[in-house]
């Protein structure tokens, strides 16, 4: 069953940023996974989201999600990401 990660973000420094995604997208390589959508927010329709970026990471599973996560690789970037931006990261499983 396949795994997403959502991650909803405010950057607050744009340097910072680029050197976390580009370490993020090289931490994902080993694990097979596929950013499926990056985007800006337009419009919110219904209810507050007070964020401007979105991600979405597909998995294989739940299992390599969070391999992923707590590698020692995406877990070195960490300082870098909460220095750049404001990120809630959440992870779900599809029906």
């Amino acid at each position: 069953m396949s795994a997403y990660l959502i991650g909803h973000i405010n950057v607050k420094d744009q340097a910072k940023w680029k050197i976390y995604v580009e370490g993020v997208q090289q931490s994902l390589r080993p694990f097979a996974a596929e950013i499926v959508f990056r985007g800006q927010r337009a419009t919110v329709l219904a209810g507050d989201h007070p964020y401007s970026l979105t991600v979405v990471i597909k998995f294989i599973d739940q299992a390599t999600l969070q391999k992923w996560y707590h590698s020692e690789t995406y877990q070195a970037l960490i300082p870098v990401r909460d220095q750049a931006a404001d990120v809630v990261i959440i992870s779900y499983d599809t029906l």
